[in-house]
């Protein structure tokens, strides 16, 4: 394989030497695509929720871009951010300022009061029309929205700032103080008026929800990506395999539990969540949906270092060239619905010529072993992403 600039030049048996070419021997080590998480917040992956809240947002971009990298450096070289003020994180990684992913953002969480992504307590009403509901609205972490006008607002305002899709709360939420799991948060002229904003600039919506109820308004109102949806029932699974929706979900992990204090509702919304992870990838495979992958790791460094773990856990429902293939290809499907939006035009997710040169050698065969991937830093050798080497222990 040749590699030249950012892209995959030359596939071949026997490739002639290139003058002043780096040759890197694979020895027997398994190529394969840089992994791509549809599910990340990557400026709430490692805070606790008390500091994500409460600290100085030049600590909290500090941090974000430690984990930047750390996320590269698990072999996982794009990610989808649904849910934070990423566009500096984003400008600083492209512009070789700090090593990262490639970021596809989406901006604040557009919730409505009392929605998923409301952190606020009663003493903070009223809120103004148009205005930020709290300190976490205004660091961009989510936007409130409460009328359709609002909603297109703040989804014009994301795609201002370079949202390369359009991320909404559709139903209650774990994390939220205020958000039952079986609310229905928007209505469906509030859901359409962003799907309709988004679609006139080339993109797509894709929405939080966990019930059926909220994942059929959602679908009703034109949107094409539904997140988590673990409490779905099977005509709910039904139908987004009929309309050909996305399902871009997670297999969580119980740790992430911890993250709420022991007897809250949050623990018990988490717990309820948790339980239906197992529903989730049996309907997905009964019905044969579009599924994504991604992690949705949120408060804990600890738990971010098992990003590739939670990949090969999947094996309870996917063999494990599924697994990569969901991970590597079958997200950049996924990634390419931003259309122009799109910050990295070109092929991701694959290895051919003319693909975006975004590679990784595994020491073994992880297609034989998925835990390969559990463990970046003995097992992957090197990691490229768009043509420039950051990792590489091959011996010598």
């Amino acid at each position: 394989m040749l590699v030249r600039g950012n892209h995959i030049e030359r596939i071949a048996v026997n490739q002639p030497s290139e003058p002043g070419a780096m040759l890197i021997k694979g020895q027997g080590r398994t190529l394969m695509p840089g992994l791509i998480d549809m599910h990340w917040h990557s400026m709430l992956a490692s805070p606790p929720l008390a500091v994500a809240m409460s600290a100085d947002e030049n600590y909290l971009a500090l941090l974000a871009g430690i984990e930047a990298e750390r996320t590269l450096m698990r072999g996982f070289t794009t990610v989808r951010d649904v849910g934070g003020p990423a566009f500096g994180l984003k400008r600083a990684i492209d512009e070789h300022r700090l090593p990262g992913p490639r970021i596809f953002p989406s901006g604040p969480m557009i919730s409505v009061t009392s929605g998923h992504g409301d952190f606020r307590s009663e003493h903070d009403l009223p809120r103004t029309l148009g205005e930020p509901g709290s300190r976490f609205d205004r660091m961009g972490y989510s936007a409130i929205a409460d009328s359709a006008d609002e909603v297109r607002l703040r989804t014009r305002e994301q795609l201002l700032r370079g949202a390369s899709q359009i991320k909404l709360s559709a139903g209650g939420g774990v994390a939220s103080p205020h958000s039952p799991l079986d609310a229905i948060t928007f209505t469906e002229a509030e859901l359409r008026a962003a799907v309709e904003a988004a679609k006139n600039w080339g993109t797509y919506v894709t929405v939080h929800a966990y019930t059926s109820e909220s994942i059929r308004q959602a679908i009703a109102a034109g949107v094409q990506c539904i997140e988590h949806a673990m409490l779905m029932d099977d005509a709910t699974a039904q139908l987004m395999a009929s309309n050909g929706i996305w399902l871009s979900t997670q297999p969580l992990p119980l740790e992430l539990g911890n993250t709420f204090a022991a007897g809250s509702e949050e623990r018990a919304k988490f717990q309820q969540v948790y339980d239906g992870v197992d529903n989730v990838y049996k309907l997905a495979r009964k019905y044969k949906i579009k599924a994504a992958f991604g992690t949705d790791v949120l408060f804990s460094s600890s738990l971010a270092t098992q990003q590739g773990a939670l990949l090969a856990s999947l094996t309870r429902w996917y063999p494990p060239a599924e697994l990569l293939t969901m991970a590597t290809g079958t997200n950049a499907q996924l990634l390419s619905m931003s259309g122009k939006r799109n910050p990295y035009p070109g092929k991701l997710g694959i290895v051919e010529e003319g693909a975006i040169a975004d590679l990784l050698l595994v020491d073994g065969n992880p297609i034989e072993d998925i835990n390969l991937i559990a463990d970046p830093d003995k097992n992957i050798v090197l990691i490229m992403k768009d043509g420039e080497i950051y990792k590489n222990t091959i011996p010598k």
